[in-house]
């Protein structure tokens, strides 16, 4: 052990140590060099500039170079279809010859998205929920209703769409609003061959009132009787009148009322007051 300690202080240990540790930088530093060499490191060409051209112009330059691309597509609002958005690597970067360039391009057809639901929704929710959605607001219009910026409906192309129905996106849709004045006019019911009653019934749903009731007939039992006229009627020129319109019916005896006298003992004419709305 201690001829061991000896030797490592002796001038020829020192030589070989040194010897040792210089040739294995001299074995590094080739190696790198070599490296260096072999890889053209520090050499290339740069990247082109493709953002903002059309897709063809940009391939067209990249094979002109040299290099190799693959596109990938993306629809964006507002931008012009076709055009380069992204490129990987950065324009001016120093690449090898036959490096496959990156590129994302503006898409030339939008995808289809659903109409959102705008049931219950306002003017100012519906701009938000389609701008949500990638939908744009185009034309506004009113109509009768007591809700005032509603949205009743939305159109597309001219037509009536519903939620959940699949335009492309970026579209621009119509919404029809109320104005918040509540309908003028409603439909006229036909209340021929109804009970007396359901015809009341039937009025006041619609916003109407009777009007003059004239008997005619045999009448045996005023509980069981049934329109026969009314005025104003529905017709092909006429299906609405204003709200609040009084309604005149002509009733008689239904048929298969118990103890109903012959038709040849009619009771003259009746009129009742007309009921005050």
């Amino acid at each position: 052990m201690n001829k061991f300690w000896t030797y490592l202080k002796t001038k020829d240990f020192r030589n070989h140590f040194l010897g040792a540790i210089g040739s294995l930088l001299a074995v590094i530093l080739i190696a790198y060099l070599s490296l260096g060499y072999y890889t053209h490191h520090g050499a290339g060409i740069p990247v082109p500039k493709l953002k903002g051209l059309a897709a063809e112009n940009a391939l067209a330059i990249l094979e002109d170079q040299g290099f190799k691309y693959q596109i990938d597509s993306v629809y964006i609002q507002d931008q012009p279809p076709g055009t380069i958005i992204e490129q990987d690597p950065d324009a001016g970067t120093n690449v090898k010859e036959g490096r496959t360039i990156y590129l994302t391009m503006v898409t030339t057809q939008a995808p289809p998205v659903g109409l959102p639901d705008l049931e219950e929704k306002n003017y100012r929710e519906a701009l938000a929920v389609l701008a949500n959605a990638g939908l744009k607001v185009g034309d506004t219009t009113y109509r009768s209703d007591i809700a005032r910026d509603k949205v009743l409906e939305v159109h597309f192309g001219g037509q009536t769409i519903k939620t959940g129905q699949k335009i492309p996106k970026g579209s621009i849709v119509d919404l029809v609003l109320g104005d918040g004045a509540g309908a003028t006019e409603v439909d006229i019911p036909d209340l021929t061959n109804q009970d007396l009653d359901a015809a009341r019934f039937a009025l006041r749903g619609a916003g109407l009132t009777v009007g003059v009731i004239t008997y005619t007939g045999s009448i045996t039992d005023s509980t069981n009787l049934v329109v026969v006229s009314q005025y104003p009627m529905r017709t092909d020129s006429t299906s609405k009148t204003s709200i609040g319109t009084r309604v005149n019916l002509t009733v008689t005896q239904a048929k298969g009322t118990p103890n109903e006298q012959p038709a040849t003992q009619q009771q003259p004419q009746q009129q009742e007051p007309p009921v005050q709305p």
